[in-house]
């Protein structure tokens, strides 16, 4: 899934090439939500007809409308989480440099608390003169984040710098300077997530209710804030799809011990909050067994506890576990805590109706290895995945 991914975008179009159709249906495809405003003559290269067909709003580039309206530059500023001016002429260059405010893009650009990117688009000679190279300086000091203009052939024929970078250029361009820019970006991310099966026969298994919601939610909150994720899951049918998150799917305790493992020697931040079997069947019958008998004895062996091995040869990484308790939740969770090598634990109870498997909700406390309490209303496990992530950015 692309960072701009339900991102608010609004792309100011002044007076030159055609092109911008295309960075908005680009933008569109990457998820975000784009409004378009123009200056007067930009309607010159491309009409609003087409920008307002494909972003699915109106255009704008008056700061009254026919019907005497007025439109709200201000509005518009407010509403983005991000400006782009493209293509942006050396007309509308000079005006943002120095402040001049005598159109609906210019009043709109001035209001900006978002960040604005600026595409540069004019002649060669244009971009290589002086005033041009002094505006986009001034405009980087402001703050604005400029997209440089490409090399190729120019409106007038000649051949050279000063072409608006191409639409997928811009926008892979604003995907990995907002990457950059998010909390996690550089850190690799494991979580488990789900219940283990653990084979009594070919069609019966011993497992839990679990059904992976909360760390699939940790998973992919920790990628919206630009970590690469690794998520090891057990059987779910929850998905991440959109997200460019690796998952690794596994059946087993022993199976997600091997993942787990494998993953973590270069993680930097590891969630378990996989509900694993802690015990699996001695043997499993390599045949359906029949239930002849009124009784039946299944021997059963204790599974390798994953996130104690962990905690046994974490060096650098942040370690989180979870702990779903019936009773003395807060004494057996900080039992866990010590015993394990954690950083911190999160801990739910069963004895809360908004917590537990299968629900869409949970209610934690977070208990960090100091042994100070954070207790939280009962949210959406996506926003309780947030509160996780609040923390875990507190401990790097």
């Amino acid at each position: 899934m692309s960072v701009l991914h339900s991102k608010k975008i609004l792309l100011a179009v002044s007076a030159g090439i055609y092109i911008a159709a295309f960075l908005v249906r680009g933008l569109i495809k990457a998820g975000a939500d784009v409004k378009v405003i123009m200056t007067p003559d930009a309607q010159h290269f491309v009409t609003p007809l087409t920008l307002s067909t494909l972003s699915k709003h109106p255009v704008e580039w008056e700061f009254f409308g026919d019907k005497g309206d007025w439109n709200n530059h201000v509005e518009y500023a407010l509403w983005a989480d991000y400006m782009i001016i493209a293509p942006c002429t050396a007309n509308t260059l000079s005006h943002m440099a120095d402040g001049t405010c005598d159109n609906l893009v210019l009043a709109t650009y001035l209001s900006a608390k978002c960040p604005v990117y600026f595409a540069p688009a004019m002649d060669l000679d244009m971009y290589q003169h002086p005033t041009t190279k002094e505006n986009i300086q001034q405009l980087v000091q402001n703050g604005n984040i400029l997209i440089p203009a490409e090399s190729g052939e120019l409106a007038s024929g000649l051949v050279g710098e000063g072409r608006m970078a191409e639409p997928e250029h811009i926008i892979t361009f604003m995907e990995q300077h907002i990457a950059s820019t998010l909390p996690l970006y550089g850190k690799k991310v494991v979580v488990s997530a789900g219940p283990t099966y653990e084979n009594i026969d070919p069609v019966r298994f011993i497992g839990n209710y679990s059904s992976g919601k909360m760390g699939f939610e940790i998973a992919k909150e920790a990628s919206r804030l630009g970590a690469k994720v690794t998520l090891v899951s057990g059987p779910s049918h929850e998905s991440c799809h959109g997200y460019p998150i690796e998952r690794i799917n596994v059946i087993s305790a022993r199976d997600m011990y091997e993942a787990m493992h494998q993953q973590f020697t270069d993680a930097d931040v590891v969630v378990m909050s996989a509900a694993v079997a802690d015990y699996r069947p001695k043997e499993m019958a390599t045949q359906k067994i029949k239930k002849n008998d009124e009784d039946m004895t299944i021997e059963l062996v204790k599974n390798p506890d994953i996130l104690k091995s962990l905690g046994e040869i974490k060096t650098n990484q942040l370690l989180v576990g979870f702990a779903l308790e019936t009773n003395n939740e807060e004494e057996f969770a900080k039992q866990k805590l010590a015993k394990k090598n954690l950083d911190f634990i999160v801990l739910n109870s069963m004895q809360d109706k908004e917590a537990g498997f299968q629900k869409n909700t949970n209610k934690i406390t977070i208990i960090d290895k100091d042994l100070s309490l954070e207790t939280f209303d009962a949210k959406s496990k996506a926003d309780v995945a947030k509160d996780i992530l609040n923390v875990v950015l507190k401990k790097l």
